[in-house]
């Protein structure tokens, strides 16, 4: 009895409509915001990255759609990479934010208050990456030398790169911003690590690439995202390091500081996702390029 269709279009008719604010849980949203200090710059802190952890959100939503599609084509491909490379462009546009919307006075104060944490923390971020391109592709240069595609990614996860960023200099022993990370996240990251060994953007783009499907303008969307996630993001981080944390290295060693001034500047990692897609000359360029396929770049 009521199971009948007139009988659920009625308790339709009764029931309360959907709101907005029901459909996006704005009260919940809104009470997210918690700054630990009476800094009023703080709020614009905490928000802002926020909302950033919301659009990697995306770009991993779409990259895995990338990853698991069972008869992945070149147009799908191209338009997943265009969707990501319009969320970075937004995360990019909107980092003044950070650079320019906040007092220093305000932020050194308020920022004493967060210690040990930190946006080097952003587990989102590190999946992007290791989803993006070959492990290989994340390493430091002190990786073994023997190494092989074969070889574990337990046993090469110690030498991702942006370890080195949160490595006291005067010590070279792991920060307590690095060692909360991993204790939380080391194997998180190595499943999904594994689990996109044989399906990250780069081995995906291979498969197409063997199965002669047109390719040229999702090379220029990946050339794109390369430059983007590796020149231009990272560039905008260091402006705004620049800007806040700039000291005498010698200070920063007395203080336990990290070493931002190496892991940061795209033109000493020169970290590249798909390095076959750029000539040796862009290679040798890489972070110092001001224009890459007709937009311009600012590396500060």
């Amino acid at each position: 009895m009521g199971q009948d269709v007139a009988s659920h279009l009625e308790g339709l008719l009764q029931a309360d409509y959907l709101t907005y604010w029901d459909y996006i849980h704005l009260e919940t949203l809104l009470s997210l915001q918690n700054p630990r200090t009476a800094y009023p710059d703080e709020l614009i802190f905490i928000t802002y990255h926020q909302s950033t952890e919301l659009y990697f959100k995306l770009i991993l939503h779409e990259i895995s759609q990338i990853a698991q599609h069972a008869a992945l084509t070149a147009r799908f491909f191209t338009e997943r990479m265009q969707r990501i490379n319009r969320y970075f462009d937004i995360l990019e546009r909107s980092y003044s934010v950070m650079v320019d919307g906040m007092e220093k006075e305000q932020f050194l104060k308020f920022r004493m208050a967060l210690l040990p944490s930190s946006g080097f923390q952003s587990v989102q971020f590190r999946e992007i990456e290791i989803v993006s391109t070959d492990f290989v592709n994340l390493l430091s240069g002190d990786f073994p030398t023997d190494f092989t595609p074969t070889l574990s990614l337990e046993s090469l996860y110690p030498f991702l790169y942006w370890k080195q960023g949160a490595t006291e200099l005067a010590t070279q022993q792991k920060t307590l911003t690095l060692r909360q990370f991993e204790s939380h996240y080391s194997d998180r990251l190595i499943r999904l690590a594994t689990e996109y060994r044989r399906c990250n953007l780069w081995q995906r783009f291979l498969t197409l690439q063997s199965q002669n499907e047109p390719t040229d303008e999702l090379i220029q969307q990946l050339r794109e995202y390369d430059h983007r996630l590796n020149v231009r993001w990272k560039s905008m981080h260091l402006r705004s390091a620049m800007r806040y944390l700039h000291q005498n290295p010698d200070d920063i060693k007395a203080t336990g500081g990290t070493n931002w001034q190496k892991y940061l500047p795209p033109r000493e990692q020169k970290r590249i996702f798909y390095p076959d897609l750029w000539s040796e000359a862009e290679r040798q360029e890489w972070g110092k390029m001001s224009k890459i396929d007709g937009w311009m770049v600012e590396n500060g």
